[in-house]
């Protein structure tokens, strides 16, 4: 009886373990690159659209991205300045960072934009 006890005492210390939230310093930190548009007046529908695809396909391009996510401004506070579309790459490191800010498929898409983009924002942060 004292084994099947110490038996079943082990499995629930072994889920509630496992369904224990990680705390934010066990967690790794990742570095994310914030990316904001603001598009031009004359930016056609087309070449935003074209835009979005063309960033959503980096990933495949660029093995230092580790994840990648997108959406456009969505807030009532009408603080965005004109920005509509957010971006946001995760890189392991400054390393792999950097690697994506010279890469040729990142250059390529950079000279892309053209004058369909009137601003620019671009914030990395460490995660906490």
């Amino acid at each position: 009886m004292k084994i099947k006890s110490l038996y079943f005492g082990f499995l629930l210390l072994a889920i509630f373990s496992a369904i224990t939230p990680v705390s934010a310093a066990e967690k790794p930190k990742v570095l994310r690159h914030v990316v904001e548009f603001k598009f031009s007046p004359q930016a056609t529908a087309e070449n935003i659209q074209r835009i979005e695809k063309s960033f959503a396909a980096l990933p495949q391009k660029i093995k230092e991205i580790k994840s990648f996510e997108w959406g456009t401004n969505v807030s009532p506070e009408g603080l965005n300045q004109g920005l509509t579309h957010c971006f946001i790459l995760t890189f392991t490191s400054d390393k792999d960072r950097d690697a994506y800010l010279v890469h040729p498929d990142h250059k390529a898409f950079g000279k892309s934009l053209g004058k369909d983009l009137e601003k620019v924002t671009v914030i990395d942060f460490w995660t906490k």
